[in-house]
């Protein structure tokens, strides 16, 4: 047992009398309320799922395992020489709640390499898909395809306790963590460098054998270290994650569970917003011209945006008051690493000018700017341009703290979830209205 598995299963053995206890001695005490414009509005803010793996704080923005994002980054081990950390030592975080030791980190490295290694059927269905396919589609089916390897599948179909369906869980996260970065690459190399394919690394980390079998040069691993863990999870709420969590709920194995997460993630209110803001500042920047605006020019421009009815892409979020950290982090990144690229620059213009105006507008709860409004420019920059990839790249990232919920799913023996429903007159009843 590998250390980063002994570690979890004490962890999870201590963990099972919390839940256990609170079902038991405090099941009936409530915990929120719904209201009908939450019954018919998607559920928002509804209060019904758990997970101890991360938590959206309103103020000091997502928490991955307690620790805000600056915390994350400083505590975990980073590769000689590079200023974020790795991938696998935030793994062993998501999956324990303890910080790694290098050592550790290390180990899990190591462990990733070898498990990598992507079945060539896995690679003949994706040739054989047209060319045309959207990478979401192939990303998707080569996650689906490889179910027949689920380790949980075999050992349920034998028979196994249900205090032990998370160590085979457990072993499908790891291999799905080890190569689904080996295959985004592949697909990207394959659908738009000319099919010319890079193999794996022999030596170098999660983060930068993506950026190697990418063929893209350094500082793009730094970037994907800090891409894949600031978009590895955002509570269980979301589309992606409740959809995994949901599917898995029905004792589905993490193959089956994570492609249907990933079928939520390409829907264009999910995972399509990085694109969308790219594609939005790329017109701005036709309409000016190409030229760098002053403020007052932004300004102007914001204002009769706003005027026509439109909204700013990027900025705004349901539940941060403050600027997104995730954003934040990768504009650091970028006044370092990229501060004369032009569209990093209209960014910056729109950073300076727009939480006032939306302040002065009176409209948006959070005038700030999100992830997603810094996330594709950085892609752009490095000259990963093919806008219908980049949700590919989230789906990578979103995977860590997805299949890390699984696995924990299914310690604790969460049961199948099935809400009830009321119908439309129901609610009117509810209501008090009358024809």
């Amino acid at each position: 047992m590998s250390s980063l598995m002994d570690r979890l299963a004490g962890k999870i053995e201590a963990h099972r009398p919390r839940t256990v206890r609170l079902i038991k001695e405090y099941g009936s005490v409530k915990c929120g309320e719904v209201t009908i414009a939450q019954a018919i509005g998607g559920m928002r803010s509804v209060r019904s799922l758990v997970t101890d793996i991360s938590y959206l704080d309103p103020h000091e923005g997502i928490r991955f395992r307690g620790h805000t994002i600056p915390e994350t980054l400083e505590a975990l081990p980073k590769p000689a020489g590079k200023e974020y950390p790795y991938v696998e030592g935030h793994i062993f975080l998501l999956l324990t709640g303890d910080f790694p030791t290098e050592e550790e980190t290390l180990e899990l490295v190591e462990e990733f390499k070898v498990r990598r290694a992507v079945p060539q059927y896995v690679i003949d269905v994706m040739r054989a898909m047209p060319r045309d396919t959207h990478p979401m589609t192939m990303f998707a089916t080569a996650v689906l395809i490889m179910q027949r390897e689920s380790e949980f599948k075999a050992a349920y179909e034998k028979g196994i306790s249900k205090m032990e369906m998370w160590k085979p869980m457990y072993e499908d996260a790891m291999n799905l963590w080890a190569r689904m970065p080996v295959i985004a690459a592949y697909i990207y190399r394959m659908k738009y460098k000319a099919d010319t394919i890079i193999e794996p690394h022999p030596t170098l980390d999660m983060g930068g054998n993506f950026a190697y079998m990418m063929g893209v040069a350094e500082p793009y691993d730094d970037l994907m270290r800090l891409y894949f863990i600031l978009h590895s999870d955002h509570e269980s709420g979301n589309a992606s994650a409740h959809t995994g969590h949901l599917v898995a709920s029905t004792l589905s194995d993490a193959y089956y569970a994570y492609s249907a997460a990933l079928d939520a993630l390409a829907g264009p209110l999910h995972g399509l917003a990085n694109q969308e803001v790219l594609r939005w500042i790329q017109g701005v920047m036709d309409k000016m011209g190409g030229e760098v605006p002053t403020d007052d020019e932004m300004k102007k421009f914001v204002w009769d945006t706003l005027n026509s009815g439109q909204v700013i892409p990027g900025f705004g979020h349901a539940v941060l008051r403050k600027t997104d950290p995730r954003y934040m982090e990768q504009r650091n990144f970028c006044i370092k690493n990229l501060p004369n690229d032009p569209i990093f620059e209209y960014v910056n213009s729109l950073f300076n000018v727009v939480p006032d105006i939306l302040r002065e507008q009176g409209k948006a709860k959070n005038p700030w700017p999100n992830v997603d409004a810094q996330s594709g420019v950085c892609q752009w920059y490095y000259g990963v341009t093919d806008y219908d990839f980049y949700t590919v790249l989230f789906g990578v990232g979103r995977g860590l703290g997805v299949l890390a919920n699984l696995v924990w799913d299914r310690a604790l023996g969460y049961p199948l979830e099935r809400p009830k429903s009321l119908t439309t007159a129901m609610l009117e009843d509810v209501a008090g209205i009358k024809e």
